[in-house]
């Protein structure tokens, strides 16, 4: 089983940025490892282990802002597509005509 931890946290104000950077140590101290920016990731056992961290991480969400705890299998973990963007450059273009003298 994996717990996909995603959220929205605000962090406009010193207390919000603090709270923001409480929550992400809390995920890591966890078990927790970052997947992409906000969202986190940790494998568990069993779905019982799943919801325990789950639940564990949902007592220590900041006030303001939005958190969700996602649980899927491993079947449907390794199915995940990654698509990753690439800037392409143009290709060079060769001379149009070949000058021999």
């Amino acid at each position: 089983m994996w717990v996909i931890a995603m959220f929205d946290l605000p962090v406009d104000t010193k207390a919000a940025r603090r709270a923001y950077a409480r929550f992400r140590k809390d995920l890591l101290e966890d078990g927790f490892t970052m997947l992409q920016f906000s969202v986190y990731i940790r494998h568990c056992a069993s779905i019982d282990n799943a919801e325990m961290h789950a639940t564990r991480m949902v007592e220590k969400v900041p006030e303001k802002g939005e958190v969700r705890f996602l649980t899927i299998t491993d079947n449907q973990f390794g199915r995940i597509k990654v698509y990753v963007g690439k800037k392409r450059d143009k290709p060079a273009f060769g001379p149009s005509q070949l000058q021999l003298f």
